[in-house]
């Protein structure tokens, strides 16, 4: 293997699967994806947008919640089913670790507004998994 080599090298995180989902999610997607086929390959297409640029572009994306680590941020979401339109995802995304928390998928005509105690759950158990997680250092 040649040291000076000059091909592209793939960051840490890259290489690692950064999209997770709350167990409300999975069973929303699992229950919508009956009904709209396109669903998985759409949430793939959502991905790539949300990897180049984690708080989305435009008025399609709104921050509902931010702190120093995480941001909360409600989409539109383009279902080719539904020819482009009525689907909102929330989703967390922290920038300590670039990770993407999938937290609510809903049909717009469905419901009109995202659910703010599962997003406030979400918030309470993530401060209680950093506080558990500190470490402190004893110089």
């Amino acid at each position: 293997m040649n040291m000076f080599s000059t091909a592209p090298r793939k960051r840490l995180y890259e290489s690692m699967n950064r999209f997770d989902q709350t167990p409300e999610f999975k069973k929303e997607l699992k229950k919508l994806s009956k009904k709209f086929q396109s669903l998985g390959t759409d949430l793939k297409t959502f991905e790539a947008v949300i990897t180049n640029k984690p708080t989305g572009i435009g008025t399609s994306f709104t921050i509902i919640h931010a702190t120093e680590t995480v941001k909360i941020v409600k989409a539109r979401f383009a279902c080719k089913t539904l020819r482009n339109t009525s689907l909102r995802i929330i989703y967390a995304f922290r920038e300590d670790t670039i990770t993407f928390m999938y937290i609510e998928l809903y049909f717009k005509g469905d419901k009109p507004n995202e659910d703010q105690v599962r997003v406030d759950n979400y918030l309470e158990k993530m401060d209680k998994t950093l506080k558990k997680n500190k470490f402190v250092c004893i110089c």
